[in-house]
């Protein structure tokens, strides 16, 4: 059997005020590619399916039609629900959806209660000796909303997941007393060792954050969701990562998925799936003039730019004048370069020791543009000073 590893697609997501919703759409027409091209059974969605609790019409349709196509293209969805995503929302009807091969795994009930795939091709999968797959969901589990319910002695990330865990393993021990049992996991937290990026959401909010690598010994593979960027944590434990890059932080990401081919002797083989992106990533960084006229940038040209200038004074009309040539330029960043020997004393130490109200005047002025006021300006300073100071004589 085989297994397509994805999670965090974030459908409905913006980059910085920029709709991905065509490009959400394109990683979909990927990943149907692959289930026909590489035989794909079933399709694991680690949770963060949407962006938001509340996703919009056109988002749901989206999803609709997603699921829709997968199973028409022959492959069953084992789905679970993300800290972004509505777990009740994102569950309803899924007894129903059952039936047509999306099975949603976003109830604590259902921890405990995997989707079963025989792995002989035919036949039930609770028939003795027959070798099965079992998958189990963990959706995202808030602690404080759940550790009375499992039963835990403090509502911390790593108590809710490890009772979590407790429940499937006593259920994988249960069904191998009949036949053999080859388990797969998805969880949506963030296991220790993982690498962040900007785009994700802290889950330690409520309790501890990361759960120990360890907690997941013993399972056949184990899909995990949250983390942005695919990773391999150990031999059978590792994150897809989101299709999209959802941050500048993510430029250098290598988006994809993981394929995974079961046997009767369990996981057989892991392998790489990359996803296209529809844009580059750009993160330039120099002097106006320089990110202009240079051939070096001419690749960004048709990025998404993250742009920092270091002029030692900002240049006027600076985001209007870099989308001549760079015209998605969505985030703007000014960063003078510090000359050789300048004082770099913080903004509330330069208020602190200004002598008089031109001082501390003169120390905003450094502090925003990263250069001293000039004579001009500091006879206009001194004016416009002279000038409050004859008009509060007068009142």
């Amino acid at each position: 059997m085989r297994l397509l590893h994805t999670s965090d697609w974030h459908l409905g997501r913006s980059f910085h005020g920029v709709g991905m919703l065509d490009a959400q759409r394109n990683f979909i027409e990927q990943l149907l590619a692959v289930i026909r091209e590489q035989s794909v059974d079933v399709v694991l969605i680690a949770g963060d399916v949407y962006d938001r609790a509340l996703p919009g019409l056109d988002v749901v349709k989206l999803l609709d039609e997603a699921l829709v196509r997968i199973t028409d293209a022959g492959a069953k969805v084992v789905l679970t629900s993300g800290n972004h995503d509505s777990a009740i929302r994102l569950g309803f009807a899924s007894r129903l959806l059952e039936r047509g091969g999306v099975h949603l795994r976003t109830r604590l009930e259902d921890l405990d209660s995997p989707v079963l795939f025989p792995l002989d091709g035919n036949g039930p999968a609770a028939r003795a000796g027959v070798p099965v797959l079992a998958v189990y969901g963990i959706p995202y589990l808030e602690p404080r909303l759940v550790a009375e319910r499992l039963g835990t002695e403090t509502a911390s990330h790593f108590d809710v997941t490890q009772a979590a865990v407790q429940l499937i393993r006593e259920d994988v021990a249960r069904r191998s007393e009949t036949g053999p049992v080859h388990s797969v996991v998805l969880a949506h937290t963030f296991a220790s060792g993982g690498i962040t990026s900007d785009s994700e959401r802290d889950l330690s909010i409520g309790g501890l954050g990361a759960v120990p690598l360890d907690l997941f010994d013993g399972f056949g593979y184990t899909a995990l969701g949250h983390l942005h960027g695919r990773q391999e944590l150990s031999g059978n434990v590792r994150y897809s990562g989101s299709p999209l890059a959802y941050s500048f932080s993510e430029a250098k990401h290598r988006k994809g998925a993981w394929l995974i081919d079961v046997g009767f002797d369990g996981v057989e083989r892991v392998e790489e799936i990359s996803w296209k992106a529809p844009r580059e990533l750009a993160i330039l960084r120099g002097k106006l003039a320089e990110l202009l006229e240079s051939e070096e940038y001419s690749w960004a040209e048709t990025a998404y730019c993250q742009i920092t200038l270091t002029d030692a004074v900002r240049p006027a009309q600076a985001m209007e004048q870099l989308r001549v040539r760079f015209p998605d330029t969505l985030v703007l960043g000014f960063d003078p370069e510090v000359a050789a020997g300048k004082v770099t004393a913080s903004y509330s130490s330069r208020v602190a020791e200004a002598e008089d109200d031109l001082g501390v005047c003169c120390g905003f002025l450094d502090h925003v543009r990263g250069r001293p006021a000039d004579h001009t300006e500091l006879s206009a300073l001194r004016e416009a000073l002279e000038a409050v100071r004859l008009e509060g004589a007068e009142l």
